[in-house]
């Protein structure tokens, strides 16, 4: 990426503390372009209706833009069909979509839902529940001792009673790559179905679900470069067809009686109420900003900077790195020896440094570490080596001064 990427991003141009920014928080969201912020803005000035209602130019836009954004969705991860797509409010909403509608329906006392101990809290507590009220059993896939998953661990957990197999395909704390397609291969092989966490992959590599061969997987836009409170739920369409809605109103429906009503076909059956009209025209102009630039050209900038970042730090004494330093994305989770990572992070910020500091919504992974938290520094498109040096020279400085302190 050059620095033309970079200055289309204008939140980074600007100074925090009286140093310039250099945001490396990207793993909890990512900034916006332009292009997006622009199509945001357009639609608001220009196109605001509801959609699937009028009959007048501005709801005929408004539902080109909408439907035009779940083709572009559908594209970006390699759906079959548009109608497989589903808008949610990002990754939460459509893992919980999957549990409560596909769960509910298809689980019941003695099946098993496996997934692993180092899942961000969406993709663990909800099939926390989903046991609880059907009776099945919660399996975890044993990782390896660098916080890896490989199919032979899966293998073990795996077995004729598991009906559910969820998965991050990229740890959002230590930026691994798991053997999805594999897991996949493994979970149809005993008849469950896999749903896939795809909130830190979907931004930093090509994703192709018919690949992958996943039945469900869920993204969230504000990661993508697109606007907060809006993602999408793909599902293989023979099962949403058998899925009952989760959320009921307006638009869903088909036919409504005094006593009995009967749902649209999908997608619009999952997407009751209106629709986050705007989000979806910001994630599909986010989606030709990401298309533009390539998405292999992406992961291999970031690949260049997580690993550029891993020699940096390991020039450090005294400061420990969680992980592998081979197939991740970029992300590098650390702690500094006697510092505790909240004031790691307080003090690079007095540097304009912006990092991540705490649990990550991974207690259990927290835990599986012996520690209470980490700090984590993400990279994406807009950062460069330069950063990566500002972030050095921080740590440098904040050693010094809790030395110094002590």
């Amino acid at each position: 990426m050059n620095a033309s990427v970079r200055e289309q991003f204008p939140i980074l141009d600007q100074e925090v503390n009286g140093h310039p920014l250099v945001y490396l928080d990207s793993a909890a969201t990512s900034q916006k372009p332009r292009a997006v912020l622009d199509a945001v803005r357009r639609y608001y000035e220009w196109d605001n209706s509801n959609v699937h209602r009028g009959v007048h130019t501005l709801g005929s836009r408004a539902t080109d833009a909408y439907e035009g954004a779940r083709e572009k969705v559908a594209k970006f991860i390699g759906a079959k069909h548009s109608e497989e797509i589903i808008f949610t409010r990002g990754t939460t909403t459509a893992l919980n979509l999957v549990a409560d509608s596909y769960g509910n329906a298809n689980l019941k006392e003695g099946d098993e839902i496996v997934i692993t101990p180092i899942e961000h809290h969406s993709n663990l507590i909800p099939w926390q529940q989903l046991a609880k009220r059907t009776g099945a059993a919660l399996k975890y896939i044993e990782p390896n001792p660098d916080g890896t998953i490989d199919v032979e661990a899966a293998g073990k957990a795996i077995t004729d009673s598991t009906k559910i197999v969820a998965i991050a395909y990229v740890s959002n704390v230590m930026g691994v790559i798991h053997p999805v397609k594999e897991i996949a291969a493994l979970a149809h092989k005993h008849g469950a179905i896999i749903v896939v966490d795809g909130a830190q992959s979907t931004p930093h590599m090509k994703v192709d679900v018919q690949d992958l061969d996943c039945d469900f997987y869920a993204l969230s836009g504000h990661k993508m470069c697109g606007p907060t409170g809006v993602g999408a739920l793909y599902g293989k369409k023979a099962l949403l067809e058998k899925m009952e809605p989760t959320e009921f109103g307006g638009e869903m429906i088909d036919e409504v009686g005094l006593y009995e009503s009967t749902w649209k076909d999908l997608p619009y059956r999952f997407e009751g109420g209106t629709p986050i009209i705007a989000g979806a025209v910001g994630l599909g102009a986010a989606i030709d900003f990401l298309s533009e630039l390539g998405m292999d050209n992406i992961a291999e900038h970031e690949h260049r900077l997580a690993m550029y970042a891993m020699r940096r730090i390991n020039e450090i004494d005294g400061l420990k790195v969680f992980g592998p330093q081979e197939r991740k994305v970029g992300i590098v989770t650390f702690n500094l020896d006697d510092v505790h990572p909240h004031d790691v992070a307080t003090v690079l910020d007095s540097y304009g440094v912006a990092i991540r500091a705490g649990h990550h919504c991974c207690q259990p992974l927290m835990r599986w570490l012996n520690v209470s938290s980490t700090a984590r520094a993400s990279f994406y498109l807009y950062n460069n080596e330069q950063d990566i040096d500002r972030l050095i020279d921080a740590l440098i400085q904040t050693k010094e001064y809790f030395g110094d302190a002590t």
